[in-house]
C-alpha cells in the first residue's frame, strides 16, 4: 500500500499519513486547523513486513484503509532525573 508522509510545519515532531497524495480533505477540519500547513516529506510502499521507526505499520495501514489518514505525534518526552 502506497502512502504520503507530511510534516506538519506549526506542531513540531507530527507528522500525517495519507493514502493518496495532497488528500488534505481525508483530516477532518478540527485537526486540519491545529496542524496548520503541511510539508511533502516522503512516499512510502507499506506492507506487513515493513519496519517503521515510531510507529506500528499494522495500525498505519488499518488507519489508512478505514478514515484515510494516520497522524504521528511525536514521543513523549524523556524524563531525566538529578
Amino acid at each position: 500500500m502506497q502512502c504520503f508522509v507530511y510534516k506538519s510545519l506549526r506542531r513540531a515532531d507530527t507528522y500525517v499519513y495519507l493514502r493518496e497524495r495532497d488528500a488534505f480533505e481525508l483530516l477532518p477540519a478540527p485537526l486540519a486547523a491545529t496542524l496548520g500547513p503541511l510539508n511533502f516529506v516522503i512516499e512510502l510502499a507499506l506492507s506487513p513486513e515493513r519496519r517503521l521507526a515510531r510507529e506500528d505499520v499494522d495500525t498505519v495501514i488499518a488507519n489508512l484503509q478505514g478514515p484515510g489518514f494516520h497522524l504521528q505525534l511525536p514521543p513523549p518526552p524523556v524524563e531525566t532525573t538529578h
